[in-house]
C-alpha cells in the first residue's frame, strides 16, 4: 500500500458528508425555479453574495458579488484568466522560480511566455518585475518553499501593477489554514483593480467538487463572464453552488474548517516533532501554514540533487509517495538544497502512524 505524502493534498476522508447532505436538502428545498435553468454565466447569486462576505471577514479581500464568478477550480479559473490576457496582448507572464509545474505549462498553452521570479525566504522577488504584463503569485504561503510574501515585497508587486498596467494574478491556494497566528490577509486587499484573486474549496473540502472563485477587478469582470458564457455557461453545477453557499451563510463551512485546521495542525506538530528527534540532519521549514512541510536534506558529497534522488528511491521502496523540491522549479530557474515537499494532510488517521515511521527511516538514513 503506497502511503500518499506528496504536496498540500487535504484528507478527503474527512469531508463532511452529513453536513453536505443536509445543505443538499436545505438548498433544494428552498432553490427557486430559475436555479434549474441556465443561469447567470458569473454562477449562482447566492453564492456569490456569500464568497463575497466570507473573503472579506476571513482574507480581507475587497470585492462585491458583481465581481465574482465562479469556475471550476483553480485550473480553470487560471484558463479564463491566460486567454484573456492573450488577447490584451501580453506575451510574458512572470511566476514563481519554484511553483507548480501544472500552472507554468498551462499558461504557455494559451501562448504565453513564463518567465521565473527567484523566491528567497522574504517570498517571490517581485522587485525584480521589469517587462512582464501579469505575475502569478502564492503570497499567503508560497508553494512549495512554504514562505509568506513579506509586506515590501507585497507594495513592490502592487507597485509595479500600478505603474505598469500589469495584473497580479494571486492564487490564495490554502489561505485558511494559517497555525501560528491569524491567517496573513489577501493581497488583493491591497489594491482589488490590479489584483485578481484566485480561490477553491479544493483544500478546505475536496478538489473532486471542482469548486473555484475568481475575484476581479471591475475592468475584467465583464470579459470574464463573456469568457464563461463563450463556454457554453459556468461549468459547476448550480446545485452544488447552492449547497455551498447554504454552508457559508450557515457557518458549516467555518466550523469544518476550523475542525481541519486544528487536525492539521496536530499532524505538523507530530511531524516536526518526530523528525527532530528520528532525523535530526533534516531541516523542516514552511511550517507557518498549509498542509505540506519542506524537509531540506543534507547535502552529502554528490552533486546537486543526489540526496533528493536517492530520497525519493527510497521513499518509494518503503511504499510512500513523495516528490522532489526540483520538481516544482522553472527551467530557467538555479536549483535549490536538495529538498523533499511532504505534505502531511493525506494519510488517513489510521495510516498516518504508518506513513510517519516510514518517512522517518527514509530520513534517517541506513542508520534509520
Amino acid at each position: 500500500m503506497r502511503h500518499y505524502v506528496a504536496r498540500g493534498r487535504p484528507d478527503v476522508a474527512a469531508f463532511p458528508r452529513a453536513a453536505w447532505l443536509r445543505a443538499t436538502r436545505r438548498a433544494l428545498a428552498a432553490a427557486p425555479d430559475e436555479a434549474f435553468g441556465y443561469g447567470d454565466d458569473r454562477g449562482r447569486p447566492e453564492l456569490r453574495a456569500a464568497l463575497a462576505e466570507l473573503l472579506a471577514r476571513a482574507r480581507g479581500v475587497r470585492t462585491t458579488p458583481d465581481r465574482i464568478v465562479v469556475c471550476a477550480g483553480a485550473v480553470h479559473g487560471l484558463a479564463l484568466l491566460a486567454g484573456l490576457l492573450r488577447t490584451r496582448r501580453v506575451r510574458r507572464v512572470a511566476a514563481e522560480a519554484h511553483g507548480l509545474h501544472l500552472h507554468r505549462e498551462l499558461i504557455e498553452r494559451h501562448g504565453l511566455a513564463v518567465g521565473a521570479l527567484p523566491v528567497d525566504d522574504a517570498g517571490a522577488r517581485t522587485d525584480l518585475l521589469d517587462g512582464e504584463g501579469a505575475v502569478l503569485l502564492t503570497p499567503a504561503h508560497q508553494f512549495p518553499t512554504g514562505v509568506a510574501l513579506r509586506p515590501d515585497r507585497r507594495a513592490a508587486a502592487v507597485d509595479w501593477a500600478r505603474a505598469t498596467g500589469g495584473l497580479v494574478v494571486e492564487d490564495d491556494y490554502d489561505g485558511e489554514f494559517r497555525y501560528d497566528r491569524r491567517p496573513v490577509g489577501a493581497l488583493q486587499g491591497l489594491d482589488p483593480e490590479r489584483v485578481v484573486y484566485l480561490g477553491t474549496a479544493s483544500k478546505a473540502l475536496a478538489p473532486g467538487l471542482r469548486l473555484g472563485w475568481l475575484v476581479l477587478p471591475a475592468g475584467l469582470a465583464g470579459d470574464v463572464e463573456r469568457a464563461v458564457a463563450g463556454e457554453g455557461g459556468t461549468r459547476v453545477s448550480a446545485v452544488d453552488q447552492l449547497v455551498l453557499a447554504d454552508l457559508l451563510v450557515s457557518g458549516v463551512y467555518d466550523r469544518h474548517v476550523r475542525e481541519r485546521r486544528q487536525a492539521y495542525r496536530r499532524r505538523r506538530d507530530e511531524l516536526v516533532a518526530t523528525l527532530a528527534e528520528r532525523a535530526p540532519a533534516v531541516v523542516v521549514r514552511g511550517l507557518a501554514a498549509g498542509l505540506h512541510a519542506l524537509v531540506e536534506l543534507p547535502a552529502g558529497d554528490g552533486p546537486a540533487g543526489t540526496a533528493e534522488a536517492a530520497a525519493q528511491r527510497a521513499a518509494a521502496w518503503h511504499g510512500l509517495a513523495v516528490e522532489g523540491l526540483d520538481r516544482f522549479r522553472h527551467p530557467d530557474a538555479r536549483p535549490r538544497p536538495d529538498a523533499l515537499v511532504v505534505g502531511y494532510a493525506t494519510p488517513s488517521p489510521s495510516a498516518w502512524a504508518g506513513a510517519l515511521e516510514a518517512l522517518c527511516r527514509v530520513l534517517a538514513g541506513p542508520a534509520g
